[in-house]
């Protein structure tokens, strides 16, 4: 499988034991976003919590403990929707967060078996040799959108 070569580690950093844990969305419904990420993705709830008027929940991804979404939901105001997109060129009119990636291991079986569960493609698996991936846009129902990745 190829993959990236990366750099040496810098453990003189004062940074050094920085860790990726999770990003997270703020969505107007936690219902919504269980049936959404649980319901269609089979993430798997790992905690959740009421902070002030709104409702918290990590969720981690089938077979992977390492990366985690949390989902920030409810609240008087609730959030802003976001825009939704047509497809990527058009997403790429919006400064800030863009996405966040998944890494598949077979890019035509994972988009099959998301739209069998009526998840929206937004954009359609296309391979982008200078990074050794094939790519595929999808949006939770509130216009968040997800990259998936297959490495080639």
């Amino acid at each position: 499988m190829a993959d990236f070569t990366l750099p040496a580690r810098n453990t003189a950093s004062p940074f050094a034991d920085l860790r990726g844990h999770h990003v997270a969305l703020r969505v107007p419904s936690f219902d919504d976003a269980i049936a959404f990420y649980v319901g269609k993705l089979d993430f798997r709830i790992v905690h959740q919590w009421p902070y002030a008027d709104q409702k918290l929940a990590y969720l981690a991804l089938p077979n992977d403990d390492h990366f985690m979404i949390e989902l920030l939901a409810g609240g008087d105001p609730l959030p802003t929707p976001a825009p939704t997109y047509a497809d990527l060129g058009d997403s790429l009119r919006q400064a800030g967060l863009h996405h966040f990636c998944i890494n598949v291991a077979d890019m035509d079986a994972s988009v099959a078996a998301l739209r069998a569960r009526g998840v929206t493609v937004v954009t359609e698996p296309f391979k982008l040799d200078d990074i050794s991936r094939k790519l595929a846009f999808i949006a939770d129902p509130f216009g968040n959108l997800i990259e998936l990745a297959e490495v080639v």
